[in-house]
């Protein structure tokens, strides 16, 4: 095993006397091209391109000597410190951090970034970072070959952004572009870059924030809040206790995107985006495509919103994790199986329609329950029943991709 490991962050700046001085005793020195070409790197040391962190940590891991790794950027920060120090190495590193990659994009941009939200996108992390940046005003995507600003833009169709495209940090090839999202498809970027996306309302609280990213208390407290919160009259099939039992299945989280097709009113769109998911909501009127629009804007969240018929208007939407039917029947939720998301929520107003429903998402490989949801609201100064809503609740999950 090494003797002494060094994890050394690299920024574009001249190296700190802690940094020179680990570099200059060291026998193995890991990094990227134009790591291994600084003039502080010792002739003599066996140099090792740094592709998979893994191998080069079982390679440092072998040594005897002295290592010394650089990474651009604060290497602690989504960097190579985690695979390091992971137990299949045994490896103790000391690390001499720099400014993060973020950082420096944010103070190019002249933005503060306390608020934002910080996502890794390569190819297999891709639709769930542009998802990220569908559901919220303000995201920094740390990109990878395959996974940068032109494939984002793809994947934002439909959706408008600003990105700040920071290709080549620190380097003497810097460059920072400004420029809208679709346009960043038509052009050809550098490795290593990060994009900064920006789009809609940005709202600054007094005083800043008191939490990094997202503030998780924006917004009234609670859940399937009353139908008051949307304007009052949510129409059949759209009480809140049965809002709750949809949103409980579905568990709509950050990275997700969330298909809710016949939104009405808006309140189950506005609860899943509340959650952080992306949302696309979906309705062939007119006027709840407006109204969730309008108590969208009321609640300070991002939707993006589809005007059509389903389940036709379905065929061009990207791809959903979790998908709410509010109205369209089995027909509806056979087309939205046939797009295979890990969940799939609706609700019946028969039993008989409840069964349709439910054989086909057991032959489309979704395990399914249904339950029959009754709620009663009652007047409190006098205990008389007020209201009631009866609906058959089913939800499915596909086996293999319960999570």
């Amino acid at each position: 095993m090494a003797d002494r490991v060094t994890v050394i962050g690299w920024d574009g700046s001249p190296l700190t006397a802690a940094a020179r001085s680990a570099l200059g005793a060291a026998t193995l020195v890991a990094g990227a091209a134009h790591h291994l070409a600084l003039p502080e790197v010792p002739p003599a040391a066996e140099r090792i391109r740094l592709g998979s962190v893994s191998l080069a940590a079982r390679r440092i891991a072998g040594h005897r000597g002295t290592a010394v790794v650089l990474a651009d950027g604060d290497p602690g920060f989504f960097g190579v410190v985690r695979t390091l120090r992971a137990p299949e190495f045994g490896l103790e590193v000391e690390v001499v951090p720099a400014v993060s990659s973020v950082a420096t994009a944010f103070a190019r941009a002249g933005m503060p970034w306390d608020d934002a939200e910080v996502v890794v996108a390569h190819r297999r992390t891709l639709r769930r970072a542009v998802n990220v940046c569908r559901a919220h005003t303000k995201v920094a995507v740390l990109t990878s070959p395959g996974a940068g600003p032109a494939e984002l833009g793809l994947l934002l169709e439909g959706v408008h952004r600003t990105f700040v495209v920071c290709e080549e940090l620190g380097t003497d090839r810097e460059r920072v572009s400004v420029l809208t999202s679709d346009k960043a498809v038509d052009h050809t970027w550098r490795d290593p870059n990060v994009v900064i996306v920006i789009g809609g309302p940005v709202t600054v609280g007094d005083g800043g924030g008191w939490l990094a990213g997202r503030d998780p208390a924006a917004g009234p407290r609670g859940w399937a809040l009353p139908a008051e919160a949307y304007g009052g009259d949510l129409g059949e099939g759209e009480s809140d206790l049965l809002r709750a039992a949809q949103l409980a299945r579905l568990g709509p989280r950050v990275g997700d995107l969330v298909w809710d097709i016949g939104c009405g009113s808006g309140a189950f769109a506005i609860e899943a985006a509340r959650a952080g998911a992306a949302v696309l909501a979906v309705d062939q009127d007119l006027h709840a495509c407006a109204r969730t629009d309008a108590v969208a804007r009321r609640h300070g969240v991002q939707l993006q919103i589809v005007r059509g018929t389903a389940p036709h208007v379905l065929e061009n939407l990207p791809e959903p994790d979790v998908v709410r039917v509010g109205g369209g029947g089995a027909a509806v939720v056979s087309a939205v199986a046939d797009r295979r998301p890990q969940r799939i929520v609706t609700h019946a107003a028969t039993r008989d329609a409840a069964e349709r429903v439910g054989r086909d998402l057991t032959e489309h490989g979704y395990l399914v329950e249904c339950a029959l949801v009754q709620s009663v609201q009652l007047d409190t100064r006098r205990w008389t029943e007020t209201e009631r809503s009866v609906a058959f609740l089913l939800s499915g999950v596909l086996p293999d991709r319960r999570t």
